[in-house]
């Protein structure tokens, strides 16, 4: 007889909404569960950093270590570093949690990141408007994540959730004929 796998859970931190995705992961992971934290980041603002360095037409060279672009990056690193220390420490396992570090398109690298882990739970938070219920509470990534996981989603609010209140009113009963 083959022993259970242990649950791969995937949780996707981003500034601002991370720890409301630790908090709903905690008690759902099982004592054995491997987890993998993931900051993933856009690299467009290093990409026109570049760009705009080009656009100098070889003026203002920087030297060795002070190219903005890579002052940026390392700025980057050090953030997502610093995140993904915090949310493991609030995660609270008792032992390390597997660290990804991605840069790209946001939702492509998530949906890889649960497929390369073999994830049997992703866990992320709302990113579109948090103040009512409904699809505009989804930005675009998280939509695109949403729909291309290879694996269970746990979309949690990363704060309070909005009652029921806000979401708009029925449209009007058709006139009659």
């Amino acid at each position: 007889m083959t022993p259970a796998m242990a649950m791969r859970a995937l949780i996707w931190l981003v500034e601002g909404t991370w720890q409301g995705c630790v908090d709903a992961a905690r008690p759902l992971l099982p004592a054995d569960a491997e987890v993998t934290l993931l900051h993933a980041a856009p690299a467009e603002v290093e990409q026109a950093a570049e760009g705009a360095l080009a656009g100098l037409l070889g003026r203002g060279r920087p030297g060795p270590g002070r190219h903005p672009v890579e002052r940026m990056a390392a700025l980057s690193e050090r953030a997502a570093a610093e995140l993904l220390a915090a949310a493991e420490a609030r995660l609270g396992l008792g032992r390390p949690a597997r660290r990804l570090v991605r840069r790209g398109r946001v939702e492509r690298l998530v949906v890889e990141a649960a497929r390369d882990a073999g994830a049997d739970l992703l866990v992320a938070a709302r990113d579109g408007d948090r103040s009512r219920l409904g699809p505009a509470s989804l930005g675009p990534a998280t939509r695109f994540v949403v729909d291309h996981a290879p694996c269970a989603v746990l979309l949690v609010w990363p704060d309070t959730t909005p009652g029921l209140e806000s979401i708009p009113p029925p449209p009007p009963p058709p006139p009659p004929p």
